[in-house]
């Protein structure tokens, strides 16, 4: 009888063991997801979390940036250093799509020459400062490349306003009907430019 019972024993912690090395997978490096594969509904509306990815357990944040498809504004998830700041959010946008996301036609209307300055949020306004260089474009991909910014530091929670200096000296910027605004300006002035439903 006691041998039964050592069989079973034995059998019982195996069975356990081998569910216990059943898991979930882990990658060891970045991959990309298809907008349809992302959990949660983070590339539709305001998404952030905090998480931790597995290996050296560095804690990130993931955030939303804003891209070009055709003529709309269209979102993509990006990880960034926890906490998420401004700073790291724009930063991520600035370093554009990724290469799989070019080959479906994503874009920046911001210029590659275009640096932050300064980012920072008070009382609910984000204030970005930006070289120079972002002036260089024009029309419609100027309208697009405000509308970038603005949906990114507002998908941040605790956002909900943008101001905008170029080298340190206030600027208006275009809403999405072409009007300039000198007053800060939210993302419900760039609502048009979204993708349906995005």
């Amino acid at each position: 009888m006691a041998g039964v019972r050592v069989a079973v024993v034995v059998a019982a912690l195996g069975a356990a063991a081998t569910l216990a090395a059943c898991g979930v997978p882990t990658d060891s490096h970045p991959v990309d997801l298809a907008s349809g594969d992302v959990p949660f509904g983070l590339v539709g509306g305001r998404a952030f979390t905090d998480t931790t990815l597995p290996g050296p357990n560095t804690p990130v944040s993931l955030v939303q940036v804003y891209f070009v498809s055709g003529d709309r504004l269209v979102a993509a998830g990006r990880a960034v250093p926890s906490p998420a700041t401004l700073e790291r959010s724009l930063t991520s946008l600035l370093a554009g799509p990724t290469p799989k996301e070019a080959d479906a036609g994503i874009r920046s209307a911001i210029g590659e020459d275009t640096t932050v300055l300064d980012a920072r949020v008070a009382a609910g306004r984000a204030a970005i400062d930006l070289s120079a260089s972002f002036a260089d474009s024009e029309g419609a991909d100027q309208i697009l490349a405000v509308g970038q910014l603005v949906y990114t530091a507002t998908a941040l929670p605790g956002v909900g306003e943008v101001s905008f200096e170029l080298a340190g000296v206030p600027v208006a910027v275009p809403a999405a009907d072409g009007t300039l605004q000198s007053e800060p300006v939210t993302r419900q002035q760039y609502a048009p430019l979204l993708v349906p439903g995005g």
